[in-house]
């Protein structure tokens, strides 16, 4: 394949690096006046998108080195979560004008987005990645970008210890994993996934050597998807970093990491897809057991360490550890009904706990807290913000009529089919839980009495893009076709087998 050919495939990351350097270059000429950097960030956006459309069914592998197979992988896979990573950025692009945090800060405001694109070059490249060089390549890039905007508004202490913990579970996470990746390269002689899967299946591989560097690999992915145990940094940065790039993290990285995960099991392990779409997958490590432990101890954790947050975001960080725990029940069945019923999850997911977070924003902006204390009364002096909260957290439960309902709905079918009840009444079990802690908010603002509670303004913007939110939570809750036949179009990943 020659360099043209290969380009092809990183058109989409070719548009974001162009965005990048058109923000810092118009940073540095209109460094007076930075009105115009947000409007070139949503016009990368939607050019990049329309460039993803495009090419969405492009399927391939680009800059080989050497063998049949390359490092990056375009597929229908990769452009679906790369679609959830653009629609995700391009909403906190928007919910930066409601930010206060952010509104304080417009000095800094072109290094704030060229950083975020930073983030979508590293999520774009981490995707695609199937050579384990360029996925910690690709890892690395999406953390110092996402390291600096923890604490990038400076505001609070808070924001210099989110960052700070950040930068320091990042550093150790990122070390565990390079260590492991250079076992698999010693015992393999490569670190391209397609060659792997074949390399491993030889009698030569040493089983517990294997098995130690795939806990050390899996540490990596682990927390980025905040997956228990790997999970300690989520509840202190998602309190502390500024609410637009705590909402960013919990869909748009998250999703990457999922992604990452889901390409990782599929072409290096999985030998042979049969009719149905069951992977089979090889037996030197039970993938299959370790990651039902880690989604049971992922969703138990962060569904009862939940219950006690009074802070909101801290709240939704706990929240966010439990519903990687619900997606991660995609990933174990090994099959494209489950990696269709994780797709499908994080497009509603996407909707319902970005709604949620740019909610909790705007009461911030009034209340200066984010305490489910000053939540007290709000139902009534701020009724439109009080029920779309409460659709978002109905949702984010996972209770009709709403999407959030429609997506766990899939991941317990995707278990069922894979014969895994005892895991699905385990899930179900959590999402009771979960109710709790999401009731208790509706509870304080509509139930418990305030007579000073603050009208909260919602400017036309804001009220547009709640609007849009809750109804795409409602409308997706009812009809879902559209959406689940894209998810089901998009679970085609390139693979041996």
């Amino acid at each position: 394949m020659n360099l043209s050919q290969a380009l092809s495939f990183v058109k989409p990351e070719i548009a974001v690096s162009i965005t990048l350097v058109v923000l810092v270059l118009f940073d540095l000429i209109f460094h007076k006046d930075k009105r115009i950097i947000p409007y070139l960030a949503m016009a990368g956006i939607v050019v990049t998108g329309i460039i993803l459309a495009a090419n969405f069914n492009l399927t391939g592998t680009a800059f080989k080195t050497g063998g049949q197979y390359g490092m990056f992988t375009a597929d229908p896979f990769a452009n679906f979560v790369k679609m959830i990573v653009l629609i995700a950025t391009f909403l906190i692009v928007l919910f930066a004008y409601d930010s206060d945090e952010i509104n304080k800060i417009t000095d800094r405001l072109g290094e704030y987005y060229a950083l975020i694109f930073g983030m979508v070059l590293g999520m774009f490249f981490l995707i695609s990645a199937s050579d384990l060089i360029l996925i910690y390549l690709s890892m690395e890039l999406l953390s110092l970008s996402s390291y600096v905007l923890a604490g990038f508004t400076k505001l609070r202490d808070r924001n210099s210890e989110a960052a700070l913990k950040y930068l320091i579970y990042g550093a150790i996470s990122s070390g565990l994993m390079l260590f492991g990746i250079s076992l698999v390269y010693g015992m393999t002689g490569t670190t391209n996934l397609f060659e792997i899967n074949s390399l491993i299946q030889t009698p030569d591989i040493n089983l517990y050597t294997f098995a130690f560097a795939m806990i050390l690999i899996f540490a990596g992915i682990g927390y980025k998807i905040s997956a228990v145990p790997f999970h300690y940094w989520t509840p202190d940065v998602y309190e502390g970093a500024p609410i637009t790039i705590t909402a960013y993290l919990s869909v748009a990285s998250k999703a990457a990491g999922f992604a990452l995960l889901i390409r990782f099991l599929r072409v290096g392990f999985a030998t042979y897809v049969d009719k149905a779409g069951n992977w089979q997958v090889l037996d030197l490590f039970d993938w299959q057991t370790f990651l039902i432990i880690i989604s049971v101890l992922t969703m138990t954790l962060g569904n009862f360490a939940a219950l006690w947050q009074d802070n909101l975001k801290r709240m939704l960080a706990y929240s966010s550890i439990a519903h990687a725990g619900y997606m991660l029940l995609g990933v174990l069945v090994f099959s494209d009904k489950g990696v269709t019923a994780v797709l499908f999850y994080f497009f509603v997911y996407l909707i319902m706990n970005l709604g949620a977070f740019y909610v909790v924003m705007l009461i911030a902006n009034k209340t200066g807290s984010e305490d489910i204390d000053d939540y007290d009364g709000l139902g009534y002096t701020a009724p439109f913000l009080g029920v779309t909260l409460a659709i978002f957290l109905v949702s984010l439960t996972g209770l009709p009529p709403t999407a959030g309902f429609i997506g766990k709905f899939y991941l317990f079918i995707a278990l069922l089919d894979a014969k895994m009840a005892v895991v699905a009444v385990i899930a179900v079990i959590n999402s009771v839980v979960s109710l709790y802690y999401y009731i208790r908010v509706l509870k304080h603002m509509y139930l418990t009495k305030n007579d000073n509670a603050p009208v909260v303004p919602v400017s036309k913007l804001a009220f547009s893009i709640v609007l849009v939110l809750s109804t795409a939570t409602l409308f997706f809750g009812i009809y879902f076709t559209p959406v689940s036949d894209w998810a089901k179009s998009a679970a085609v990943i390139l693979g041996i087998g």
